[in-house]
């Protein structure tokens, strides 16, 4: 385990180091040409970082048998699987906060695209892939908050998505199928990660202690959630098939699920929330 949490150690500095030199050739660029240079470079870098962010989550998320220890060697291994799996986290947490930095100064710059209806956009950026069971949990950053819908205002920004994928394994056995199982695809559900700014009042009160409507004053305060993406244009129930080709983007809603308060969550514990959250209704189900 200790020598597994070192090489990822390892992969994970030398990618932060790449970074930074990244960022440096940026400032230290004298020409429009050499910055381009280095913008492209850092878009190789972000594709790098993919297979890695891969194998922090899979390694840090995916589920297990459960084996309830009953030895003492058993616990000791369990509570150093939960130590790993803490640490990958980190790890995950650390270079998607230096990518994130890394991203914003380019865009700074306009080398790079941060607008998610672009083509060219950089964002969202997939965080890794893990196994929950029969869920499939692939995680997406937005590298910053982006309206939910792109044509209408709804007062919600976006900063992660979740892409979950239920899929069912059916064991047939079959020559045509070698013996192997078989997965079929039930449903797919998207989840995200909001801000909305809710108005809030507050009451200011006179000398003898009483409030007055006339008195009082507005002001926003943010409230992160998270929620169900619930589609509603094209029906998702439709078979017409000229329903989603004349849709030119689709429409939905926001169904909250979780909400966390005012502070922003960091993409490690957003996505811890919602993992307890699938994994509680697997067990309801």
């Amino acid at each position: 385990m200790n020598d597994s949490v070192h090489s990822m150690n390892f992969k994970l500095q030398y990618l932060i180091k790449q970074a930074n030199d990244l960022q440096f050739g940026l400032l230290a660029g004298q020409s429009d040409q050499e910055r381009r240079t280095v913008a492209a470079k850092a878009q190789t870098l972000l594709q790098s970082c993919q297979p890695f962010f891969s194998d922090l989550e899979a390694g840090a998320r995916s589920t297990r048998p459960l084996v309830v220890p009953v030895t003492r060697r058993q616990l000791e291994n369990e509570k150093a699987h939960l130590r790993k799996c803490m640490k990958l986290c980190e790890f995950s947490q650390q270079l998607c906060d230096r990518l994130e930095q890394l991203v914003l100064t380019f865009c700074s710059y306009d080398l790079l695209c941060v607008d998610d209806t672009d083509p060219n956009s950089v964002s969202p950026f997939c965080l890794g892939q893990a196994q929950l069971g029969h869920l499939r949990l692939t995680t997406f950053r937005y590298w910053k908050p982006m309206p939910y819908l792109a044509q209408i205002n709804t007062g919600l920004y976006k900063r992660m998505r979740w892409n979950v994928e239920r899929v069912q394994a059916e064991q047939q056995i079959s020559e045509e199928q070698g013996g192997q199982s078989t997965e079929k695809q039930a449903e797919n559900e998207y989840y995200f990660l909001c801000y909305e700014d809710i108005p809030s009042t507050h009451a200011l009160t006179d000398e003898g202690g009483s409030s007055s409507s006339s008195s009082t004053h507005s002001n926003k305060e943010r409230m992160w959630s998270i929620g169900l993406w619930v589609q509603v244009d094209p029906n998702p129930t439709t078979d017409d098939i000229y329903e989603w080709i004349l849709c030119e983007v689709p429409q939905a809603t926001y169904h909250k699920l979780l909400l966390l308060g005012s502070a922003e969550p960091t993409s490690c514990n957003a996505t811890d929330c919602l993992q307890q959250l699938l994994l509680s209704q697997q067990t309801t189900h």
